[in-house]
């Protein structure tokens, strides 16, 4: 019994005229709980427990505690050596790693591997702002239904190219649910171009070599103009896509302007490669690559 409330009840339920045995039934505590509480009360005036104040105290205090949030906020990227370093400078009593540790861990603060998001300069980043908040910033839904969304991404058979990792002991390195198995030249994968709007899914082409002008002025072609005439026959639809060097080409920009389809670009779009692993599915990626495959077989046969 630690808190000064629970000893005043056991006082006050005493001073009541309660026996011990009715006290310890009303209040849940053990009969000698009862009678040494109001013991400690009649002899010593004690209504508080003395275990608080016990034990070492703290080295890093309130104070300490914000100074060292201040490191933590300065560089999130300080080992635990460097912000003991850091925080021991300028100080009387300085601190080990294992208190750090310990008050990082009070703090909130865990050592986690960071998120992983696309770069994006700061030339991408006012062209965001200025994409969003000159033209399109009171659009509504009904206007992005007019929106045909594009971009290419590149999927791979047998494993991510992110760093996996599992839950294991020191002994089971080579247990066979603990790997991760292995191809040469990586396993292969397929590199899509698609697009789809709010009404449908559109064309998903494969891409058999690097994504160049020349390749993506072909697809733009043979794709994206039928789409758009198809979906859009008033003309009222936009074409969307990022701000990669092969879309912004000098004939890419010649091709739309001739083209009659409006278009707008987003600078460094990142979420439409996983809309393309959404919208279409494993169905629509196997059945690219088994084109793409068909196609690398009757390359190979002419040489």
């Amino acid at each position: 019994m630690g808190k000064k409330g629970e000893r005043g009840m056991v006082v006050g339920a005493r001073r009541a005229g309660l026996s011990i045995s009715q006290s310890a039934q009303l209040l849940g505590f053990s009969c000698t709980t009862i009678s040494r509480v109001y013991k400690e009360w009649c002899e010593k005036g004690k209504t508080s427990s003395m275990w608080q104040s016990c034990g070492r105290k703290c080295l890093v205090d309130a104070r300490g505690q914000r100074r060292m949030g201040r490191l933590i906020q300065a560089d999130r990227r300080a080992t635990l050596t460097e912000i003991t370093t850091r925080y021991n400078q300028g100080m009387q009593q300085s601190i080990c790693k294992a208190t750090t540790r310990t008050t990082l861990r009070r703090m909130g603060y865990n050592s986690r591997r960071p998120h992983r998001v696309p770069l994006i300069s700061t030339t991408n980043r006012k062209k965001r702002l200025q994409f969003a908040r000159t033209t399109h910033q009171n659009w509504t839904v009904e206007d992005w239904k007019n929106v045909a969304w594009s971009d290419e991404s590149r999927f791979l058979l047998r494993h991510s190219d992110g760093r996996v990792r599992i839950w294991r002991k020191q002994n089971e390195n080579m247990d066979p649910s603990c790997l991760v198995t292995t191809v040469q030249a990586g396993g292969g994968g397929v590199m899509v171009w698609g697009m789809f709007c709010w009404h449908t899914l559109g064309p998903l082409v494969p891409i058999g070599h690097r994504l160049n002008t020349t390749a993506y002025l072909s697809i733009v072609s043979d794709h994206v103009h039928p789409f758009m005439t198809t979906m859009y026959p008033s003309s009222d639809g936009y074409f969307q896509q990022d701000n990669a060097p092969c879309h912004k080409a000098r004939i890419i920009s010649n091709w739309w302007n001739g083209s009659f389809v409006p278009w707008m670009c987003i600078a460094q779009i990142s979420i439409n490669c996983k809309m393309l692993s959404y919208q279409y599915g494993p169905k629509f990626l196997k059945n690219a690559f088994s084109t793409l495959l068909n196609q690398c077989h009757v390359e190979l046969r002419q040489f």
